[in-house]
C-alpha cells in the first residue's frame, strides 16, 4: 500500500495492539482476494535509519506470516512502536500469528 487514503480506511478496521507494532486490518470488500499490506513508523521513535530498520524487520516478518495466517481480501498495516527495534525476531513473529488469530475473530 503506498496511497494515504488506503492508510486512513485501515485505520476504521480492526486493531490489535502488540508490544512492538499495532495491527490495523480492514476488508476491502472488492472482491479481490489479494491481501494488501503497509507500513508506517513515526518520526517519534527515532530518525530515518530507526525508522527503516523498523519496517525491514517488518517487511521479512509480513513476507513470512501473512501468506500463511494473514486476512484474504484486506489491507493489513502494521505500525511501527519502539519495542519493533528491540524486539527479538522470533517474538515479533509470535505477536503478529496472535495478532492475526486476535482480528480474525
Amino acid at each position: 500500500m503506498t496511497k494515504r487514503r488506503d492508510f486512513l480506511a485501515a485505520n476504521s478496521g480492526k486493531r490489535a495492539p502488540m508490544p512492538g507494532f499495532v495491527l490495523l486490518v480492514k476488508a476491502r470488500g472488492d472482491g479481490d482476494p489479494a491481501m494488501r499490506v503497509g507500513y508506517t513508523v513515526t518520526k517519534k521513535i527515532g530518525n530515518a535509519v530507526v525508522r527503516n530498520r523498523i519496517k525491514r524487520r517488518f517487511r521479512a516478518l509480513a513476507r513470512e506470516i501473512l501468506p500463511q495466517s494473514g486476512v484474504v481480501g484486506a489491507d493489513h498495516v502494521l505500525i511501527g512502536r519502539s519495542d519493533g527495534l528491540t524486539r527479538d525476531f522470533a517474538q515479533l513473529k509470535a505477536d503478529l500469528t496472535k495478532a492475526l488469530a486476535k482480528v480474525a475473530r
